[in-house]
């Protein structure tokens, strides 16, 4: 047999083979096994190019079936994650939780400090109250987060608990300095210049981080007695407290069991505070355990010796061992403008009803969000509704 001969009928064996190979997948798909006549009609009637057409069906159905799956791989293996959340807050906290509960996995909490709620655990005073329908705000919690009235400790204690249950994964001491987008993934950069990419983004850093200071200057020798909470305080001390909402008449209070202290409001009435502290307020004045300064306010301080000197509008003068304000938090203007947040004139970054800021997928949580007061039970809330958003967006 010529050396022809036999390459002739190798390359006929090869050409068989293949259209062999190829029925037996179209017939796979089609279901031409299941019938034996059915099966011989379609391999000898089929053309050539009706096996390839099927062939590549199977392959991009296959595909189909695996994009998906390969797109949260790929995710994991360029770290990046579904959801960022910002603030290890109660709202933060509660992004992250409920986001972990419908099945949104690859997520992480950042906060800048070292440990979850740092307003409650440093602002708040040992014992301090915490109510759930802060200020008569009647909340309707939904979702698995069961907040209810408690002390400082307690309510501290309950996010410990949930972090633990729920395994959640945080990142603390990563405090963010701005928040860029490219190509719809987040970019998400820290003081120390470490970054995270996420698809969506939780912005619930709060107020109360960054709380209000005086218009006036406060001169640098005596800053270390002039503070915004009351964590070094000492008894017997002589102590003005400013401001004329909850948590300061909630300090005058306290301290004036053990200390000589003085609160000034710049207006003659308390009108920002719930009934309780009215009655307690009403009680110390009556006791001569407080005392007060209303409908003035104060125009300057200085170093009276190392002590807090403090000038009033009346023009009268006193010296005080040391000055709390508590006259509110303020929106940090410039970390939701280096994020490319609109902000209205107060600082209040513009949100749609569903939270969402003027960024596609960036959402923000509580009172960071809201033009008045908020309250830890709201930020639950915005936090559930949130995780809600996002797990319909990824459905």
């Amino acid at each position: 047999m010529s050396t022809e001969m036999v390459a002739v009928m190798l390359g006929v064996s090869l050409v068989l083979g293949l259209l062999g190979l190829l029925a037996f997948i179209w017939g796979l798909k089609n279901g031409q096994f299941d019938d034996a006549n059915k099966m011989m009609q379609g391999v000898l009637f089929d053309s050539v190019e009706d096996l390839n057409l099927a062939a590549k069906a199977t392959n991009k159905s296959q595909n189909t079936h695996t994009s998906a799956y390969k797109q949260k791989e790929k995710n994991k293996m360029e770290n990046i994650y579904d959801i960022a959340i910002i603030g290890g807050g109660p709202g933060g906290i509660s992004a992250t939780i409920e986001s972990v509960i419908q099945n949104i996995k690859n997520v992480i909490l950042l906060e800048k400090s070292d440990n979850h709620s740092a307003t409650i655990q440093k602002f708040y005073k040992d014992g301090k109250r915490v109510d759930k329908d802060y200020k008569g705000q009647k909340i309707d919690l939904e979702g698995n987060i069961p907040f209810v009235d408690g002390t400082k400790e307690s309510t501290i204690s309950f996010f410990d608990e949930l972090l633990q249950h729920h395994n959640i994964p945080v990142e603390y001491q990563s405090d963010i300095e701005s928040i860029n987008k490219k190509d719809n993934i987040f970019v998400i950069t820290n003081t120390q210049n470490k970054t995270y990419q996420a698809r969506y983004v939780v912005i619930a850093i709060g107020k109360m981080g960054q709380p209000n200071k005086p218009s006036y200057p406060i001169p640098s020798s005596i800053r270390k007695i002039v503070s915004f909470n009351v964590n070094d305080c000492q008894n017997n001390e002589k102590i003005l407290i400013v401001g004329g909402g909850n948590s300061a008449v909630e300090y005058a209070c306290m301290l004036a069991q053990n200390a000589d202290v003085t609160l000034n409001y710049r207006r003659k009435e308390f009108t920002r505070i719930n009934e309780t502290n009215a009655e307690q307020l009403t009680q110390a004045i009556e006791q001569n355990k407080l005392k007060t300064r209303l409908g003035v306010d104060i125009v300057e301080l200085f170093d009276d010796n190392g002590k807090v000197g403090v000038r009033f509008s009346d023009e009268n003068k006193e010296t005080f061992d040391r000055a709390i304000y508590a006259i509110g938090g303020a929106s940090p203007v410039d970390f939701l403008k280096k994020c490319h947040l609109e902000i209205d004139e107060k600082g209040v970054p513009l949100c749609n009803d569903l939270h969402e800021s003027s960024m596609k997928n960036c959402f923000v949580a509580g009172d960071i969000g809201l033009k008045s007061g908020g309250s830890i039970a709201l930020a639950i809330k915005h936090g559930y509704e949130i995780a809600n958003e996002i797990k319909k967006r990824e459905s």
